[in-house]
Parts: structure tokens; sequence; C-alpha cells
């Protein structure tokens, strides 16, 4: 199951966003290696300030819509809500990089991912009993890609990389 550097740039270079998906499920065992990547990911001091909650349900899905720009969330098989304990000075960052590691977990496995931003945590919360001292960080849908969007333009690297100082 070694892979090479070439390939593991082609997973980097040709994930997309996806925001159309096919309606069959996720087999449990592509999920468990998912999860699995995020955690394995690196926190601060390893302390994994995190949860991730699978959401498959069809009525808590809905529930997690709050806008035209998210309402995929809806059509993805599963939603995975990652949440940092507040408490813990570097959570937000260590849910960012355990959430990365499934998506590339997932585009490994021909899965597509879309990170969600945009919702009402005080919602989310209250829709899927998470604690007070949870933070939802970010959500990610999961799910075979019925699109396969075009890449999308980027900046160059001399216009986001600097050496030693800034100017």
């Amino acid at each position: 199951m070694a892979m090479g550097f070439q390939e593991f740039l082609s997973i980097i270079y040709n994930r997309r966003s996806i925001r159309r998906y096919e309606s069959r499920s996720i087999p449990d065992e592509a999920l468990r290696v998912i999860l699995e990547a995020g955690r394995q990911a690196p926190s601060a001091r390893n302390l994994q300030p995190y949860c991730f909650i699978v959401v498959r349900d069809p009525e808590l899905k809905k529930r997690l819509v709050f806008s035209e720009w998210n309402r995929f969330i809806q059509e993805a098989p599963v939603v995975i809500v990652g949440c940092g304990d507040s408490r813990a000075k570097w959570a937000v960052v260590d849910v960012a990089i355990a959430l990365q590691n499934m998506v590339m977990a997932a585009e490994a496995l021909g899965l597509g991912t879309c990170w969600i931003g945009h919702f009402v945590e005080e919602e989310v919360k209250r829709t899927l009993r998470i604690p007070e001292h949870m933070k939802v960080v970010a959500m990610i849908t999961l799910g075979y890609p019925a699109e396969k969007p075009a890449p999308r333009p980027k900046k160059g690297l001399e216009e986001l990389v600097r050496y030693d100082t800034f100017e």
C-alpha cells in the first residue's frame, strides 16, 4: 500500500471541493480509514483536544443547512463535524490539521469532500448536543463525487511566499 511521491502530490493537486454527491453510502471500512487518518494527525503537546461527530441521519443533516451555499450538505452521505476543546490553546489548529488529514485520505480513496465554514455554531451545538466547552471549528461533507470540477486558479508562489522577512 506504499504510495510514491508523485502519487501523493497528485492527490494534493487534484483534490477539489465537491458539492454534488452520488446517493450511495460510504463503506464502514472506508469511513474508518478516513477517521483514523484524522486521529493520526499531530496536535500541540499531543493533547488531541478534539472530537469528530459523524452525521448520517438525514434529518440532522437537514438541520445543518444554514444557507443556499451549503444546501448540498443534505445530499452528502456523511457530514463530519470537527469540534475542539476551547480550553486548549491550539485546539482550532489541531482540529483543522486532523480534518485536512481526513480530506486527503478521502481523496486517496476516491471520495469527495467539501469544507463547510458557514454555519451557526449555537444551532449546530444544539442540534448535535455538543457541550458548551467544545467549539465547532468546521464541517466536511463526504461522499462519492457526482461532479468533477475544473481546477480553480491559484496565485503563483511569487505572490504568496516571502523569504526571511515580509518585504
